[in-house]
């Protein structure tokens, strides 16, 4: 059983690598009084295949890709900050004696883990942090325990130390997006208590993160994504993989593209949207949400906020971290608009340094 290194209460100064299914993203602050600067940033491509669906198949084929993400960049931090899907994590709230320290925690959850985790001890990283005060017995504390397949730690922490890089924190991705989030909360949120749904939608899975007061009460992952947008490219104008994404992001497509592609692909987002709400209003007490946030590569899309704000009736916009940043002169500033509600998982872990 080893420990995940979550909850580490400072971390050194850390880059935030991002590994999603078609690109490593890496992102790197710095900090001057409240106020945070982007030092560097990078977005580089993945060889096909080498991440399915948030595992690793490719450890050689993705560490190279983020070694020349780090060249890029020019960042000259080796210590990263890596995140593991909400789905490869189990969390659970269990209440322990008050007067115990850290090392007299830890030494009990080992003893006890096999209650909490359906999985074999020696197969899981484990860690902890304290909550607070237990609402129902004050002599309690309640304590969020957080349990992933080792495997799934193992494979990130390879593909870092591949690319001469020092892994200092593996992070749930949902919490990465609620730290994120608190940069955005501002310009989204008019009050407090406000439930702002969050959509993820990269290139082959969708995450709903629904807040409330900033903190996450739901996730949810489902397989969506715009590689179906690129595919249906592929198919109807005969491109390749490689063309059809370039088309898709620079244009220069048949005049039928808007009306028979990309609207189409507009609607199905809004479906998914839709359905993940759904899902979330079936499981919770809730049957609304205040603000809908789009991030993810999708949401950079023309016009795509608008269309679910319509369709929805729910106010919607478009998440950018950035938006309160100063940035260093060897950052394209235009390149990271573009990719800032992309950004914010990179961007939540890059946080870690400041905790």
């Amino acid at each position: 059983m080893g420990i995940l290194g979550l909850f580490e209460k400072k971390a050194p100064a850390v880059l935030g690598l991002d590994i999603s299914s078609t690109s490593v993203k890496l992102l790197e602050l710095s900090k001057s009084g409240s106020r945070y600067r982007v030092e560097s940033y990078a977005v580089q491509t993945l060889p096909p295949n080498a991440v399915v669906e948030k595992n690793i198949n490719d450890v050689e084929g993705v560490s190279e890709a983020v070694r020349i993400a780090v060249s890029h960049s020019k960042a000259r931090i080796k210590n990263a900050a890596v995140a593991v899907a909400g789905s490869a994590v189990i969390t659970k709230i269990i209440e322990m004696p008050s007067g115990m320290n850290d090392d007299q925690m830890e030494l009990q959850i080992s003893v006890e883990a096999d209650q909490y985790i359906p999985y074999p001890l020696d197969e899981v990283s484990i860690d902890f942090e304290v909550q607070g005060a237990s609402e129902a017995n004050p002599e309690q504390v309640n304590v969020l325990l957080a349990a992933c397949r080792r495997e799934n730690v193992d494979l990130r922490v390879d593909v870092l130390e591949l690319a001469d890089l020092v892994p200092k924190v593996v992070d749930v991705e949902a919490y990465t997006m609620e730290r994120a989030f608190s940069l955005v909360a501002a310009s989204v949120e008019e009050h407090d208590g406000q439930t702002v749904a969050i959509l993820d939608i990269g290139a082959t899975m969708t995450t709903l993160s629904v807040l409330t007061d900033g903190k996450t009460i739901y996730t949810r992952e489902q397989l969506f994504g715009g590689k179906q947008l690129t595919e249906e490219i592929q198919r109807r104008y005969g491109l390749s993989a490689e063309e059809a994404g370039l088309a898709k992001k620079q244009g220069g497509l048949p005049d039928d593209y808007e009306s028979e592609v990309l609207e189409p692909f507009k609607d199905a987002v809004v479906q998914q949207v839709t359905r993940s709400l759904q899902f979330f209003f079936s499981s919770s007490q809730y049957n609304d949400v205040d603000h809908i946030l789009l991030a993810g590569g999708v949401a950079s899309m023309e016009g795509l906020s608008q269309v679910v704000q319509e369709k929805l009736g729910t106010p919607t916009s478009v998440a950018n971290p950035f938006s309160d940043m100063s940035i260093s002169p060897k950052v394209n500033a235009m390149a990271l608009s573009n990719d800032a509600p992309a950004l914010m998982i990179a961007c939540g872990l890059a946080m870690r340094s400041f905790d």
